[in-house]
């Protein structure tokens, strides 16, 4: 494996382009300044939404333009600061627009409270009668929706206020993985060095070579395990956080205060949770028939991404991008011409696997921005897949922000994962009927089809599990020590991997330091699960050419935020209220495993 390039050494095809927010560093910094100065605008109109409709159209358009202004700024430093953790003036910047968007947090506290005095009724009246407020129901409809938790105007400006410092264990916690954590070179069977960064980490623990992946997984491991208390301590800050912040804003609990603004009822988890449970045995299935494959007593850590194909095929970027668009045909010519542009020549998609890139995969935007991804490309199908991945959001941003006005363009991140997951369905569905009875090549499939399976169906699942009880045992005065974060962190991975593996307690329980990209964002992890839930639900409705199915579903992307996520999938026609496209989808892996069962039979 090649070594990782210095950021400066990635060509500029391959990187995402910032010219297209601000032309330099210098222009970044003038708008940043002049956002500054623009929160002075807020004050005068304090005490004065309840002066008439025309005051309140001022102030909204008002709140929407500082508010858009500073989503620019937040994509930049966002693409920045991740594409290459070593560049300082990028984190700091970083820094920068997160005391900005709390000190306008604060600043515009005010607006909810005096919305409530104004009262609901009067608003809709206004709302009713005023053209510069139309279309605002949905708008009232959520601060309606929210009004139990909101809070009188002192606690909510000392709310917002808080939003900056409330960012602290989570930056540290990436600062110490992207940029400081000391990983030792991985060594290969014959005794070659490969730098272990978090660009490159997963490929190496995918290597075909058992000393290179051992060496990679237990490197990375016990750099982790180094930073353990640290990093332990950030984690139960951050879920003591999320306590006081549920408690402040009088919810039952932390999911509570995540599941409102989602819309989405309780019930969702505790179904997905108890599907999971009840379909771990295709997991414990997979991994002995692994084994049996691979030829071991017993899989090890290491072996869990071990490749079962002895030949996988190597993908360029530009391969990548046409299975891609051939499996979205079904979507029409409109979305697959845009869709291409933006990964080929628009410069969306930053890929170099560059030293000091971050973990992981993202897309990000907001009104005005492209829809900019970053991942780190290493020619194999699980790169192809991140790709269509971050191309399902970047088409999801997209299309929002083409058919809704500014307050409607953002969808709730439980929607977002089905239009993600959806995209490598379709793709990785094409693939498997273009080359049936490939051998080779369907072993691969099953490499890329498993390893995201794995990870939305295996382990957001188990983090979720993790992620309820860490915040449990924070309120409650538990155990959240590193020691006792990896204890149970090894019980719950122990459960989903099943007899087949041997849990190394220590590095498998180290698991959750892993993911800090994750165990921040208040619960995500649960909409992996429920996104390829949808996304195979729907994949399904297309391959299968239901009538309007395409234009249901392009509908569901275009809607945004104007409608409950739930309620516009179900308009499109999938209901992830029920537990039903959940287990769908567990009997899709059912059936991959099956293949695979049939391919290791083959080869016998």
């Amino acid at each position: 494996m090649p070594e990782p390039i210095h950021r400066a050494d990635v060509p500029e095809a391959h990187r995402w382009d910032p010219a297209a927010l601000y032309e330099n560093e210098a222009a970044w910094d003038d708008a940043f300044r002049a956002l500054q100065e623009r929160t002075a605008e807020v004050l005068p109109f304090r005490g004065t939404l309840a002066d008439g409709p025309d005051r309140l159209a001022d102030w909204i358009a008002l709140e929407e333009d500082l508010t858009a202004r500073l989503g620019l700024l937040n994509v930049w430093t966002t693409m920045a600061s991740n594409v290459d953790a070593d560049d300082e003036a990028a984190s700091e910047r970083a820094d920068r627009v997160r005391a900005l968007a709390a000190r306008l947090a604060e600043a515009t506290a005010f607006a909810a409270p005096e919305l409530l005095e104004i009262g609901f009724g009067r608003l809709r009246a206004w709302i009713a009668d005023h053209p510069r407020l139309a279309d605002r129901d949905r708008w009232l409809d959520r601060i309606e929706r929210d009004a139990p938790h909101l809070r009188g105007p002192e606690v909510e400006e000392l709310l917002g206020a808080m939003r900056g410092p409330f960012a602290g264990p989570s930056v540290a916690h990436s600062t110490l993985a992207n940029a400081e954590l000391d990983v030792p070179p991985a060594r290969d069977a014959g005794g070659g060095e490969h730098a272990v960064t978090q660009s490159v980490i997963d490929t190496l623990r995918e290597s075909p070579d058992r000393e290179l992946r051992r060496s990679a997984w237990t490197n990375y491991a016990d750099a982790h395990l180094a930073r353990k208390r640290t990093m332990a301590t950030l984690l139960a800050t951050g879920a003591r956080q999320t306590n006081l912040l549920a408690r402040t804003r009088r919810y039952d609990d932390a999911l509570a205060m995540t599941l409102g603004p989602l819309e989405v009822p309780r019930a969702v988890v505790t179904e997905l949770l108890r599907t999971f449970e009840a379909n771990l045995d295709v997991w414990h299935r997979f991994y002995d028939l692994k084994r049996r494959h691979l030829g071991l007593e017993t899989l090890e850590g290491w072996d869990l991404a071990a490749p079962v194909a002895s030949e996988p095929p190597v993908v360029s970027y530009d391969q990548a991008v046409d299975w891609i668009c051939d499996a979205m045909a079904p979507l029409g010519p409109e979305y697959v011409a845009a869709m291409r542009r933006g990964a080929t020549e628009e410069r969306w998609v930053d890929r170099a696997p560059n030293a000091g890139k971050r973990m992981g995969a993202f897309s990000t935007s907001h009104a005005g921005s492209k829809p900019y991804i970053m991942m780190s490309w290493t020619e194999d199908l699980g790169s192809a897949s991140t790709l269509a991945h971050e191309l399902g959001h970047s088409m999801h941003s997209l299309l929002s922000r083409r058919a809704q006005p500014y307050p409607y363009q953002r969808y709730t991140l439980f929607a977002a994962e089905v239009a993600s997951n959806l995209q490598q369905a379709m793709m990785r569905a094409q693939l498997f009927e273009e080359r049936a009875g490939d051998r080779a090549f369907e072993l691969a499939l099953i490499d890329e089809t498993i390893g995201n399976f794995g990870r939305y169906f295996l382990t957001m699942p188990t983090l979720m599990r993790f992620e309820l009880e860490l915040h449990r045992r924070a309120a409650d005065g538990g155990d959240v020590s590193a020691d006792g974060l990896n204890a149970l962190a090894a019980d719950l991975f122990g459960e989903a991997y099943g007899p087949a593996v041997r849990i190394d307690r220590d590095r498998v329980g180290s698991t959750w330091a892993q993911f800090h990209t994750h165990l921040y964002a208040r619960f995500y992890v649960f909409m992996y699960a429920t996104g390829i839930g949808g996304a195979h639900a729907f994949a399904r409705r297309l391959q299968d050419g239901v009538p309007g199915a395409a234009e249901a579903y392009l509908a569901f992307l275009s809607e945004g935020g104007r409608t409950p996520p739930i309620e516009a999938m179900r308009r499109a026609g999938v209901d992830l209220a029920s537990p039903e496209p959940v287990q769908q989808a567990f009997d899709v892996l059912r059936g991959h495993v099956d293949r695979f069962e049939r391919l290791v039979d083959a080869g016998s």
